[in-house]
């Protein structure tokens, strides 16, 4: 059964940082592609990176890119997402999920909350 869970979400002041864990297993994580998700209140789930495991290429979405960097640890079947210069804007319910443009298995979020 795959199974992915994130964590390490919590409460912070813009500015910053946090760093998301997304522990995966029943899978061979290196022959897959993993992404983080967020969504925030009323608003459409967001594809904000993704990491393909095998060669380690990465994609940031523009509304990420500069702040947050993923990475994994194939050792661990874990993925990473650490967060820097949060802004209240990043408040959401973060996913990981597997796959890079179909994804047929999520992890339950971990929410961030980015004070002002």
């Amino acid at each position: 059964e795959v199974q992915l869970q994130a964590s390490g979400g919590g409460l912070v002041q813009a500015g910053g940082s946090l760093n998301l864990s997304c522990a995966a297993a029943g899978f061979t994580f290196e022959d897959y592609a993993i992404s983080w998700f967020r969504q925030a209140p009323g608003k459409e789930r967001e594809g904000i990176s993704c990491i393909s495991i095998s060669d380690g290429s990465k994609y940031y979405a523009d509304s990420t890119k500069g702040r947050f960097t993923i990475s994994s640890d194939n050792a661990k079947n874990a993925l990473y997402l650490q967060m820097n210069s949060l802004e209240p804007e990043d408040t959401a319910v973060y996913y990981c999920a597997q796959g890079r443009t179909r994804y047929p298995n999520w992890g339950k979020g971990t929410q961030v909350t980015v004070s002002s």
